[in-house]
Parts: structure tokens; C-alpha cells; sequence
């Protein structure tokens, strides 16, 4: 049976950040929630009915991961990216964002420097900032409605320190954000490959943060970091999930691919004590999705397409002031409200008290986010069309005063 993407799921009471902390994070309760990566969609029916199978069985102790679930993912990878991974490279933690963080501690230590690509989803610059390092911003560049990486500033941010005794760079990572949130785009191999060539000949490692790799909305396809060449593959850890491709963000689990031997071990042995493990239910559930989630991942795709292509449309024919820029991969979508004249704070606030919806706001993503806003597609097309028109509506009323 086809999937009901436009049936309207109410999640109120049911401790969902998006809807039931609307008054926490937007400060009223008259706000319709489009912000955080999470879709109003259920589940696909295979991975409800594997867990439900799970609940037979009725202890729920420490886990240790199964053999079918790490041959889940590495079987996922061959089929859907014909990138040959092994088992041993597999380590899962509670989410990507950890992760992150965990490989940051791991690889550098403070005072060192960890390369981002901004505007770039903003838990990246808090992970950075909390392991004690500095922040080195290779800012991306808008050329025609669509980001595009600086390389020039790239080499530049390895240049030595220019100190009365010139210092070596002090860079130890660069993230890499894959497809890329919050601009969307899917990079081609020969973009990664500029990319990885200038970062490990400064030896440096590359942290891959390749979570929507399975959302693509474009004819692009999804090309792991590590898959280029054997040398990207030893000098980089990739971080996957299937919680933003099959909405089961709440379940927190995540597969590290660490190929390197020495890297999976710092990695390791960085989680100490303060990465949580995996639950048996989280375990089951991507299984369950990898396995078992293709024909409810297409369908969705297909509604997803439909939504961007809806909301192109809707802003080229009503909200011709703000542009859009069209994601080539994920279910986010980065809008330019900087023909409004507003800085961040009043786009925040007019987006809330005006326009009445939640977004993110775009300063949050770093200082080339300052005009922008980023909005959640993944939902019934008529909730998609119920805030668009609040932005139209409020963006006509101050139409005299656009710049």
C-alpha cells in the first residue's frame, strides 16, 4: 500500500521538539513549527512492525551490535554508493552530532584550529568551540544561486601564522558537510576531491558529515568522501544515519565509517565514559530501515520533489522578494530574505510575530547566514502551503518599505 504523505499526523503530547517546545524556542504558541530536521511523516510500516517484534522479547539489556545489523550498513553502502566498506570499520554511536564532537576531541587538541564551510549547520561550531579549538572559516561563495567551495582561501587557512617567527598552521580537521546543509549541495567528485587534495597534503583529517546522503532531490548523485581514493579513505571518518532518510531521529543512532586502524582506535578511545551506547531498539530500527525501507524511501522522494517544486513555484509567483536556493540534496531549504533590508535579529522576529511561522534562523548557521532562513519541507504539502502564504502575507505588508 502507497504511502499518505499528505495525511496530517497531530504530535502534540507526544514530547516532540518540534511541535511541543514551539513557546520554548519561539517564544509564543501562534507559531506553525518548520525548523527542525524532522519530518511529519510516519515511519515506514516494515521498520514500526521489526521493532514491535522486538517488544516480544521482553528483556531490554546493554547491546552489543549483531552481526545482520553491521552487515546492514555495509551492505548499504556497496548498493546504494559502490563503495566496498568492511564490518570492523563500522562503529555506532547515539547520533552524528556526537560523533562529531567525540572525533574532534579525538583528533585535535585545544587551541588547535577545525576547518567549516559557512553558512553550515550550526551544532558543527558549538562541537568545535566546546573541545576548546578555534574555529578556521573557509566561507562557501554564492555564485548564481548556488554555494560553491573558496579553495584559494581553503590553502590559505594552512598558510603559517604570520608571527615575528612564522608558526606552522595550526588545522587539524576540516568538516566536510555532504550533502550540505543548510545550501543543499550535493559536491561532485572532482569539488571533493580540490577539497581533500588541499587538506591532507596539510595533513589534516577530513570528519564527512554525509547524514542526507539518501535525500536527493536532484538528478546529482551522492558520492562518499572516502570513496575517491584510497588515500581519502585512510585520512577520513564518514558519519551516516538513517534518522533524517526514514524520520527515526528519535531512536539517536548512527554508523561511523573509520577505515583507518589507528583513527577508529583515537575515535574509540575518545568516547570514554560520555558517548552513550546504542539501544537494542535503535539497533533494530536500522536494520529494519536499510533493509526493508526502499519502497517507502522512493515514495517519498517523489512527495519531496513535489514539495520543492511547489514551494519554486509558490515563491517565483507570490514571494518574487525572497530567493530561493534550490538543494540539490536534502529536505531543507535555505531562502534569501536579505531583500528585505532586515539584520538577523529582525528577520527572527518578523518571521515570528508577523509572518507567524518557525524557521531557522540563519545567523545561527554562521556569519554568511546573517538575511537567510532555513525551512523544513518534509511535511503534508498542505501544511507547506498554509506557511507560505503567512510569509506572503507578511512580506505584502511591508512591500512599501522592501529595499
Amino acid at each position: 500500500m502507497a504511502s499518505n504523505f499528505d495525511k496530517m499526523i497531530n504530535r502534540k503530547g507526544t514530547g516532540s521538539i518540534k511541535w511541543d517546545a514551539v513557546k520554548e524556542v519561539f517564544g509564543t504558541e501562534d507559531i506553525l513549527p518548520m525548523w527542525v530536521a524532522d519530518m511529519d511523516f510516519p515511519v515506514a510500516q516494515e521498520i514500526t512492525e521489526a521493532i514491535r517484534k522486538r517488544l516480544e522479547h521482553p528483556i531490554f539489556g546493554y547491546t552489543k551490535p549483531w552481526k545482520s545489523v553491521i552487515n546492514s550498513v555495509v551492505e548499504r553502502v556497496k548498493r546504494k554508493y559502490d563503495w566496498k566498506i568492511k564490518p570492523e570499520w563500522v562503529v555506532f554511536t547515539p547520533g552524528v552530532v556526537p560523533a562529531i564532537s567525540t572525533a574532534i576531541k579525538a583528533f585535535s587538541s585545544p587551541g588547535d584550529e577545525v576547518i567549516l564551510q559557512g553558512p553550515v549547520y550550526y551544532p558543527f561550531w558549538d562541537a568545535i568551540r566546546e573541545n576548546g579549538c578555534h574555529i578556521a572559516n573557509n566561507r562557501l561563495k554564492l555564485e548564481n544561486g548556488k554555494y560553491v567551495m573558496d579553495y584559494e582561501d581553503l590553502k590559505n587557512k594552512f598558510a603559517p601564522k604570520k608571527l615575528l617567527f612564522p608558526e606552522p598552521s595550526g588545522v587539524k580537521i576540516a568538516i566536510l558537510c555532504n550533502p550540505h546543509n543548510p545550501g543543499g549541495r550535493m559536491w561532485s567528485k572532482e569539488e571533493q576531491q580540490k577539497f581533500g587534495e588541499i587538506v591532507l597534503k596539510h595533513n589534516a583529517v577530513v570528519i564527512s558529515d554525509e547524514i542526507h546522503s539518501e535525500i536527493v532531490l536532484s538528478d546529482k548523485k551522492h558520492i562518499p568522501f572516502a570513496s575517491i581514493s584510497k588515500e581519502f579513505e585512510q585520512n577520513s571518518i564518514t558519519c551516516l544515519s538513517p534518522s533524517k532518510t526514514f524520520n527515526i531521529a528519535g531512536f539517536s543512532v548512527s554508523s561511523i565509517i573509520i577505515p583507518n586502524e589507528k583513527l577508529r582506535t583515537e575515535f574509540v578511545r575518545a568516547t570514554g565514559h560520555m558517548l552513550g551506547k546504542v539501544s537494542v531498539l535503535s539497533l533494530v530500527a536500522l536494520e529494519s530501515a536499510y533493509r526493508e525501507g526502499d519502497k517507502w524511501l522512493s515514495e517519498l522522494l517523489s512527495y519531496l520533489k513535489e514539495n520543492l517544486e511547489f514551494l519554486l513555484k509558490y515563491f517565483e509567483e507570490n514571494i518574487p522578494e525572497v530567493k530561493v536556493i534550490k538543494p540539490e540534496g536534502t529536505y531543507l531549504v535555505w531562502l534569501d530574505f536579505r531583500k528585505l533590508g532586515m539584520n538577523g535579529k529582525e528577520l527572527s522576529e518578523f518571521l515570528i510575530e508577523k509572518a507567524k511561522v518557525g524557521l531557522d534562523d540563519g545567523y545561527l548557521f554562521g556569519p554568511s547566514g546573517e538575511g537567510f532562513a532555513r525551512i523544513n519541507i518534509a511535511c503534508p504539502r498542505s501544511v507547506l502551503k498554509e506557511g507560505l502564504s503567512r510569509i506572503a502575507k507578511a512580506v505584502k505588508e511591508i512591500g512599501s518599505d522592501i529595499v
